[in-house]
């Protein structure tokens, strides 16, 4: 006795749907305001209920998550080591000196928050926005 399996039919979605689904994928990153690491999740649960019906969500939803995993995770880990080294080297003077270059540092996740802002602004006008260096990487992983 053979089992069929059975077809699921994915309709595929319309282009303001695409839009703004793409959107919503850029915007996770102001779930990390609320929650500080949780951003990410947006972006990686709208990639796996829509993969297969939207190659544009796709690929957006994984920029948007790649993104927020380098900028926002990575920018608070930076910022912490920063801060860190500085407040270990404020016992002596040269501490002092590097109190700028931590409050810098520590501006990435901001900078991250406002660039992810704009590509949801972007995707929902139907742009097809790219990250700078992440963007040709995750296309390429797409289309294999």
């Amino acid at each position: 006795m053979s089992e069929q399996i059975p077809q699921t039919n994915l309709t595929p979605l319309s282009p303001s749907e695409e839009r703004q689904w793409a959107m919503i994928a850029h915007l996770g990153v102001l779930v990390n305001l609320f929650s500080g690491i949780f951003g990410p999740l947006v972006p990686l649960i709208i990639y796996m209920i829509y993969k297969d019906r939207s190659r544009y969500v796709a690929y957006q939803s994984l920029q948007g998550l790649i993104f927020q995993i380098i900028w926002w995770v990575g920018g608070g880990v930076l910022t912490g080591i920063a801060w860190a080294i500085t407040g270990t080297l404020s016992t002596v003077v040269i501490g002092l000196l590097c109190v700028p270059f931590a409050c810098i540092i520590s501006a990435m996740p901001f900078v991250a928050l406002g660039y992810g802002v704009y590509a949801g602004i972007q995707t929902n006008q139907g742009q097809d926005f790219k990250y700078w260096l992440i963007g040709d990487w995750v296309r390429s992983t797409l289309t294999g």
